[in-house]
């Protein structure tokens, strides 16, 4: 079973930005993955997991909704 995990901090407001990646990454992959799964998280967290692998972490990516879209894939 194919999880992406999709964590957001709350505080920081980052609800928005995670629908928008969660929309794009369904958009284009729905049918290859089991699970999407929005976790609400704090101190400033943005990442995105395909099982146990991070694809993208704001700590050390730059931000690219499409460039997420595309590890995503790379990793399922």
């Amino acid at each position: 079973m194919t999880t992406v995990t999709l964590t957001y901090c709350v505080p920081c407001g980052f609800r928005d930005r995670a629908l928008d990646t969660e929309e794009a990454i369904l958009s284009s992959l729905e049918g290859e993955i089991d699970r999407f799964e929005l976790v609400m998280g704090d101190h400033g967290v943005f990442r995105v997991e395909v099982g146990e692998a991070t694809v993208y972490d704001k700590e050390r990516d730059t931000f690219d909704i499409d460039a997420v879209v595309r590890d995503v894939r790379a990793e399922l």
